[in-house]
């Protein structure tokens, strides 16, 4: 009889949760597809499908209205076991007053946004004791929402459409003490995300500008050291076929395809975990930002540039704590 320890029941059950979230679309994805193609093609059932496909129309604009969230999901105890694979720790510089409402912006994406994931759609490191009154909305890719079931499941964590219409919604029918959190980088910052990489996908990124000074909320600035470690990627050659392309994919989708790899289920071998690096989010100083409703360019220049330097700041006072150098600069591509 083999006896397992506590020791080796912990790391599987934190593998298991890091699995069971970062698969879990490509599984309901394909469940959800393959389970309506037999109705539909095989049996008398039919009308079952009918029914969620009705019912996702009906409910179509809810992602862009708030959500649907449970607390009891994001208090989840496999939560717990997923921050506590790396570890992850979510650290305030600043009060933050539930009487305002707040647009994050989070830096870097990394491949999965793992610690953006931890830290603001679960309770698993104690948001609500860190920033009391305060309710978070990460804000993510519409398409997630497109998937009857898996929608629902994204909602019940508190995540909500990236759209203008859901941020709008969010600033003005929600009341203040709402958090949105916002990963500007996107899909296109994956192809700068390689071990010790403080490179960040912004120059070009001024639309979370325009959203603050419409609705005249403040912006903090939030980077998670460590995130970029957690995967390697393979480089390829310059110019060659495979290298050609992931830029003509990016100009059609903006999306960079990546040859991206982790760890095994040992800690010498390759395979799709992340490594089990240790990640910091330092979420800095609210910037506060005039309310104008129709802000021209040089406004939102401005502000992006005040914005950059309020996240360089951030970035080099806290950089040495968490295992980069003096010399090592925020790149802004």
């Amino acid at each position: 009889m083999v006896l397992v320890s506590k020791k080796d029941l912990k790391i599987a059950m934190e593998v298991f949760a890091i699995f069971q979230w970062t698969f879990s679309a490509w599984v309901f994805v394909t469940s959800v597809i393959c389970v309506n193609l037999y109705l539909v093609l095989y049996t008398q059932y039919w009308p079952i499908t009918v029914a969620i496909l009705i019912w996702l129309a009906f409910d179509w604009k809810t992602p862009e209205r708030g959500g649907r969230r449970f607390l009891c999901v994001r208090r989840w105890s496999l939560w717990k076991q997923y921050c506590d694979y790396f570890p992850l720790r979510l650290l305030k510089t600043h009060d933050i007053s539930p009487c305002h409402n707040y647009i994050l912006v989070y830096h870097p994406h990394g491949f999965l946004c793992h610690s953006g994931f931890g830290n603001f759609a679960t309770e698993a490191s104690g948001f609500s004791k860190v920033f009391p009154g305060i309710t978070p909305y990460l804000l993510t890719l519409g398409a997630l929402f497109w998937v009857p079931f898996f929608r629902d499941y994204v909602m019940s964590i508190g995540m909500c459409s990236v759209s203008q219409a859901s941020i709008d919604y969010l600033l003005t029918q929600k009341g203040k003490g709402n958090m949105l959190i916002v990963v500007v980088g996107g899909l296109a910052e994956c192809k700068h995300s390689v071990p010790g990489s403080t490179t960040l996908f912004l120059k070009k990124r001024t639309g979370f500008i325009h959203k603050a000074l419409q609705h005249g909320v403040a912006l903090i600035p939030a980077y998670a050291f460590g995130e970029t470690d957690l995967y390697g990627q393979h480089i390829f050659t310059p110019g060659g076929l495979i290298n050609r392309f992931q830029k003509w994919f990016q100009r059609l989708t903006h999306i960079y395809p990546c040859a991206f790899y982790g760890r095994g289920f040992t800690e010498n071998s390759w395979g799709l975990l992340p490594h089990a690096h240790p990640i910091t989010t330092v979420v800095g100083e609210p910037l506060p930002v005039p309310k104008i409703e129709k802000p021209s360019q040089e406004v939102v220049d401005k502000y992006h540039t005040l914005y950059v330097e309020a996240l360089r700041k951030l970035f080099n006072k806290h950089k040495t704590q968490y295992g980069l150098s003096e010399s090592q600069e925020l790149v802004i591509a």
